[in-house]
């Protein structure tokens, strides 16, 4: 489906590093080193806007370099270990411009040739000569480092060596680069929250104290914009609602759901009535103009008010609408919960999905953990047609409409749980399992069962105890990894279970 919005591409800052004395002993090393460095340059260029500074190897060039990129405004900075240089060359660029920084510790060749290698040949290959003396000068510095180790991964082996340098698609260039990637998507991820505005309409549902969310710590921690909204805002979109729009959200829907019968187990789960549908399908363009007017990237939603009153029925109309908009890069998480959005928004900005998901029920015949909620769905992760069913009412709500039946695809699944600590600092907890094809309950509900490395019971355990908010967002594939890597960029803990 066609995204509202898309994220924003990370920029990137590379430097390499040398001993300028070796320039004039070595003829053609400077040009060797610099190659690798357009290399690296222009493979990370295919996901990010990069700025590359050239040879770091003076002190005077460092300030320089520190200086240029903070001009550029980068997110990150990857410094190429390509040969030795002194420590005192590569800490004053991260004194000046303070971002982020990975060592890149790429070998051009998988072994060197031990019989024609010169003194020349050895430097183009020792760039983990210098990186234990950096690290030490930038952790006495007090300056957060990551390093990378690896090969490089060149297509080709230039003419100046005397060894075989293409080393494309080996493990250890694979395995290099599949972690530089995390990072600059890392980096793309916490860009694109900088610049977001996140909806909150209407309010927190009362007395669920794990999603309360203080905005200005949200802001604080994140950079992105809290766009406080009432009903009303929503309302007068709904008044400008044609019959043509209704009728093209219908068919929309239908395209996309599975209309359902009525569930044979449970009484309130029943076919979506026509009014139901053109009601729900009203109110989803209303969302989708809201999203426009207001210039939304996510929404957190929940309203009570007094039985009976326009708004409620307003309400009972939002799941469709707003499953619509998590497909769309729009990620809509209820109950007003703010923190879970958040972590849907991840898991959207980085192609993996992220649908609103809490713990249904444990079947402990199949060890797995169901997964779900009444709503909304990351339509784009569905294991087939989602369904649509009326429900005669939302339990533990005012009101009723039509909710989406659905599951995740089989397959690797991270869950992502945002939540608050007592000191009021957010911290991100991850868990890699398993989406199975075991069966799910035909109540409206969206339900995955899971099945986590451990056993249902010593997995809630461990949960539990990290004290997370009771909902998540769910992802398709193995991104512990690169979750871990966005916490680390937003300076938030993050712990995997």
């Amino acid at each position: 489906m066609k995204t509202f919005k898309e994220g924003k591409r990370a920029r990137v800052g590379v430097y390499s590093i040398g001993l300028k004395a070796y320039w004039d002993q070595f003829s053609g090393l400077r040009e060797r080193l610099l190659e690798y460095g357009d290399f690296i340059t222009s493979k990370m260029g295919e996901e990010a806007d990069v700025s590359y500074f050239g040879l770091v190897d003076t002190e005077e060039t460092a300030r320089r370099a520190g200086e240029w990129f903070n001009e550029k405004n980068v997110d990150i900075i990857f410094c190429h270990s390509a040969t030795y240089a002194n420590s005192s060359t590569v800490l004053p660029v991260h004194q000046i411009c303070q971002k982020p920084v990975v060592f890149l510790n790429l070998q051009p060749t998988d072994r060197i040739n031990y019989e024609t290698a010169n003194t020349g040949e050895w430097l183009a290959h020792c760039g983990a000569c210098p990186v234990p003396e950096i690290s030490n000068a930038l952790n006495r510095a007090d300056i957060p480092f990551r390093v990378i180790n690896g090969l490089l991964g060149l297509p080709y082996t230039p003419d100046i060596s005397s060894t075989n340098e293409t080393t494309a698609g080996m493990p250890e260039a694979n395995k290099a680069w599949r972690e530089i990637l995390e990072w600059i998507k890392a980096a793309s991820v916490t860009r694109t929250l900088r610049h977001s505005r996140f909806g909150f309409l209407g309010n927190t549902y009362s007395g669920m104290l794990d999603l309360y969310s203080d905005f200005t710590m949200i802001q604080a921690q994140t950079g992105m914009h809290i766009e406080v909204l009432e009903m009303c805002d929503l309302d007068k979109f709904l008044k400008d609602v044609t019959e043509e729009e209704v009728k093209g959200k219908m068919r929309e829907v239908e395209s996309i759901f599975e209309i359902s019968g009525d569930s044979p187990s449970d009484p309130i789960a029943k076919r979506p009535t026509d009014e139901q549908m053109e009601w729900s399908c009203m109110v989803a363009v209303a969302q989708e103009n809201l999203v426009r007017e207001y210039d939304l990237d996510a929404l957190a939603y929940y309203y009570h008010g007094a039985p009976g009153n326009k708004y409620e029925k307003l309400q009972s109309g939002f799941i469709l609408g707003n499953s619509l908009l998590t497909a769309k890069g729009i990620p809509c998480a209820g109950e007003g919960d703010l923190k879970t959005a958040i972590g849907m928004k991840i898991c959207d900005l980085l192609g993996t999905g992220g649908s609103f998901s809490e713990i249904v029920v444990v079947d402990y015949k199949d060890g797995t953990i169901l997964l779900g909620h009444d709503g909304p769905f990351h339509i784009e992760i569905a294991d087939g047609k989602p369904i649509l069913r009326g429900m005669g009412l939302y339990h533990g709500k005012q009101g009723g409409g039509v909710s989406v039946e659905a599951k995740v695809k089989n397959g690797p699944i991270t869950t992502l749980n945002v939540t608050q600590t007592g000191d009021g600092k957010l911290k991100m907890i991850s868990s890699e399992g398993e989406s199975t094809d075991g069966p799910i309950m035909k109540i409206g509900n969206t339900q995955t069962p899971v099945k986590f490395p451990l056993h249902p019971d010593t997995y809630m355990e461990k949960w539990f105890a990290e004290a997370p908010t009771h909902h998540c967002a769910m992802s398709v594939g193995q991104n512990a990894s690169q979750f871990k890597k966005v916490a680390e960029l937003m300076s938030c803990l993050h712990v995997t279970l």
